[in-house]
């Protein structure tokens, strides 16, 4: 596995330390230090391995760390704080990560065998590496280098890659997400329906009614698959989205708040507090200037 794993980190080198898309649909790549308030934030379903160096992904009250003997899988949107570390040798970090999409995942259950039965309820999770994952990554990336080939063999590729993770310990997830009116499916309609009214407050019957559950069972799902609470899944984000204002727009800790629905700016920044481990000012104080020095 490691030549394989040489021959993706030369083809992911012109990485850069932030989202770097590569030209293949739903595939992008990060390299080095990554500026701390682009590490936690709400993470798109997908599908991300480490080429060289480590991360740690922590959701909720649980923190799960991989590498490159590794890779890791979220098959909902999740608030999530991410640590990056380079490799022992001092070689930056450098991963590679394919979005999920669901209609693509779906069609390929329609032809694919039956797989390993389900582990756990949680949306986030982390497989071994396997010689035949490698090799899907391998040649979805070697079209980085010959651009006219993309259109017709990246659907191919991917459709590899998927294969091999729906065959593997944690293919239930990408199962659930392509599959309606599976517990996850519904506890993924209630995430995108928070994303987009996360200002607003959250009626948790109401909420549970839109998915058609009951509340208890909403309640116990929610918290199976995010590690969450609605509530705090809800807080978690205003949190996040008002970090990223402070830092990126100067705005005032007082305003932000109002700005993501809170009505006390004082339980605002006790909250931030005990998210981020300091107060709002002191800490995008910080992010600022590591932000600036990284541009």
């Amino acid at each position: 596995m490691e030549t394989a794993l040489e021959e993706l980190r030369r083809l992911a080198a012109h990485a850069e330390n932030r989202r770097t898309e590569t030209g293949i649909p739903r595939l992008a790549m990060v390299q080095g230090k990554i500026p701390e308030h682009d590490l936690a934030a709400v993470y798109e379903p997908m599908i991300n391995l480490i080429l060289r160096g480590s991360k740690s992904m922590t959701v909720g009250d649980r923190t799960l760390h991989y590498d490159p003997a590794t890779y890791f899988v979220m098959s909902v949107e999740l608030p999530a704080v991410g640590s990056v570390h380079p490799a022992v040798t001092g070689e930056p970090y450098l991963a590679v990560s394919l979005t999920l999409d669901p209609k693509i995942i779906a069609e390929l259950l329609a032809s694919a065998p039956a797989a390993a039965g389900r582990e756990s309820s949680q949306g986030f999770s982390v497989a071994p590496v396997t010689p035949e994952l490698l090799g899907g990554w391998v040649r979805l990336l070697r079209l980085m280098e010959h651009p006219d080939d993309i259109p017709v063999l990246a659907p191919a590729y991917e459709r590899e890659i998927l294969y091999r993770v729906l065959q593997g310990p944690q293919g239930w997830m990408l199962r659930d997400i392509a599959t309606p009116e599976t517990a996850l499916s519904r506890i993924h309609a209630a995430i995108l329906w928070i994303r987009e009214n996360f200002t607003q407050p959250l009626r948790i019957e109401s909420l549970a009614d839109r998915v058609a559950m009951s509340v208890s069972a909403f309640h116990r799902q929610f918290k199976a698959v995010t590690n969450m609470s609605p509530l705090q899944f809800q807080k978690t984000i205003r949190l996040m989205h008002a970090r990223r204002l402070m830092v990126t727009e100067a705005l005032s800790a007082a305003s932000v708040s109002i700005r993501v629905g809170y009505e006390s700016p004082s339980q605002f920044s006790r909250e931030y507090s005990r998210l981020f481990g300091q107060s709002p000012v002191r800490d995008t104080a910080d992010l600022a200037g590591a932000w600036r020095s990284a541009r």
